[in-house]
């Protein structure tokens, strides 16, 4: 493998580089390398959906970073699981189909990022999925990833849907319709019981193609250079260091944590920052691994009082029977689903003209997200603000590639950031204590004794955790935006041949999930790197 050389080098095999991977690698021409610091796919709790209670946890899986201490979190770490395998996060996550809102894209555009409107961007977005009920003219059936329907009611999902419609809320069946506004059952990244991770969906088809070269457990250290032209990657694999050849582009996709690491490690980021550990500065750019943001979300849990709840199947051996037998019979049952089964956006501020939160109801509950269930029937809603003002950072502590870099999200710097907090807090509790859902409730397990805003809030400092959707440290902006990292065809400005295609591109976060806003972002990216498209 040393020295050799390929047009294209693609850095990280998640949710982005997989997708970059299948598009690049589809003309026989372009000879592709898609570089994973993780292994292959091969765990059954990958493709199982509810085997996310066991990614999430496993060292072989998951980088399991921890950030700096949070002042707005009581000085807490933060747990932060990214995904370390072919599929990145698309192989550990909650399988949430969420696109965002129309706005979200709208907003890059106006920002000075040409070519990302919601008109520029739909197609891609539709180009991308395979959903097994919404079509046209929003939706599309024929895309590789799938976008399944949760098939079986759930009589808790239609408690809370029955209160939320009562509060005003209406009812949907798509929250990626023009409308995000409404509760309802959310579609699932899953085909036939199992599911659909990028690796699934875009690599599994190209893996053979003779153009493509996918190399796992290997660990890129920096980008390469000529002058300011990216003519390749540092490798570690098996504890040897090697170096490949890219003619054409070097491209990261390593996220929002490591894209900006390995940028900074290169010799491209904050020239101050870079001194520090006396790494050659080839372009200062004091952006790089700036403008941090995260969905901040806390977890409501209740008691029930009849044994509805997913606790009560896993806590009995029958109960675990007749899940088993519901997938392997049906590919159907709680093994097929995951965890979270019914969602809800609403607003809560005044100022708002589209929702400003988002639920995620869960049919079990733990301590946390993919924790111990507990003993009792019980169920968590999730709640989080959509669009955080709180910016944080990405800094390397080290100019060895295996440190980790020191993360910082500055949760709740922001007054709106804590006002939007205590009123989602109040809503959902609203939430429970109205009917029908009331009547199935035992007792509010978790927060408890908290009345006052300043109670509601030192809840949120004590036991908010992340969503898992850290984006924002490489973004795209124009010229006069002197912290922007990339151009509105994601190339790292100042130098030649480098572009970053994943969440640290975003300039700001899209109001839901990440993974199909990572996804849209890589088809429009590969149509941009082989010129099928400009930037407007």
């Amino acid at each position: 493998m040393k020295n050799q050389s390929f047009n294209y080098i693609i850095v990280g095999g998640g949710s982005s580089g997989c997708v970059l991977a299948n598009r690049l690698s589809e003309d026989p021409k372009n000879s592709v390398c898609l570089i994973e610091a993780g292994p292959k796919d091969r765990s059954p709790w990958i493709h199982l959906p509810i085997g996310y209670a066991k990614t999430m946890w496993d060292p072989k899986l998951n980088w399991k970073f921890q950030t700096e201490p949070d002042p707005g979190m009581n000085n807490r770490q933060i747990y932060w699981p990214r995904g370390k395998t072919l599929g990145g996060s698309s192989s550990i996550n909650g399988l949430i189909f969420i696109r965002g809102q129309k706005e979200d894209y709208d907003g890059w555009r106006d920002l000075g990022n040409p070519g990302w409107g919601w008109d520029d961007v739909l197609p891609y977005f539709k180009k991308a999925e395979g959903n097994d009920r919404l079509g046209e003219p929003l939706h599309s059936q024929a895309g590789p990833l799938k976008a399944s329907s949760i098939p079986k009611k759930h009589p808790l999902v239609e408690a809370f849907k029955k209160t939320a419609n009562l509060m005003g809320i209406p009812s949907t069946d798509d929250f990626n319709n023009l409308t995000q506004e409404g509760v309802g059952y959310y579609q699932l990244t899953t085909s036939k019981g199992f599911r659909c991770s990028t690796a699934v969906a875009y690599l599994k088809p190209a893996k053979t193609r003779p153009n493509l070269t996918i190399l796992t457990n290997s660990q890129a250290c920096r980008v390469l250079f000529e002058n300011k032209k990216a003519i390749g990657i540092e490798i570690v694999c098996k504890g040897i260091k090697q170096i490949i050849h890219a003619s054409h582009e070097v491209i990261l996709s390593a996220g929002a944590i490591q894209s900006p690491q390995i940028l900074q490690l290169s010799g491209i980021g904050p020239s101050k920052l870079l001194n520090q550990f006396n790494i050659p500065v080839i372009q200062d750019l004091p952006g790089v691994g700036e403008n941090l943001q995260d969905h901040l979300q806390y977890r409501l849990i209740y008691e029930l009082n009849q044994r509805i709840s997913t606790n009560d199947q896993l806590s009995s051996w029958f109960g675990q029977l007749k899940m088993g037998l519901d997938w392997l019979l049906f590919r159907g049952g709680p093994l097929s689903i995951g965890i979270n089964q019914g969602g809800l956006f609403t607003r809560v501020m005044a100022d708002s003209k589209t929702p400003d939160i988002q639920f995620h109801l869960a049919t079990l509950s733990a301590e946390m997200a993919g924790g111990k269930v507990h003993p009792f029937s019980g169920f968590t809603m999730s709640v989080c603000q959509l669009r955080p003002e709180s910016r944080g950072h990405i800094r390397i502590q080290s100019a060895d590639p295996l440190v980790p870099p020191k993360m910082l999200a500055n949760y709740l710097e922001t007054q709106y950031d804590r006002d939007t907090s205590i009123a989602a807090i109040k809503f959902a509790r609203k939430l429970a204590q109205s009917e029908p859902l009331r009547s199935l409730i035992t007792r509010e397990v978790k927060p408890a004794n908290v009345e006052s805003d300043a109670e509601i809030l030192e809840f949120c400092r004590n036991s908010g955790a992340t969503i898992f959707h850290p984006t924002g440290t490489c973004q795209m902006g124009p010229d006069s935006n002197p912290m922007a990292v990339l151009d509105a065809h994601l190339r790292v400005r100042g130098v030649e041949g480098l572009r970053v295609v994943d969440c640290s591109a975003m300039p700001t976060l899209p109001s839901g999930n990440t993974n199909w806003p990572a996804v849209m972002l890589a088809e429009r990216a590969s149509d941009l790197i082989l010129g099928k498209v400009g930037a407007n």
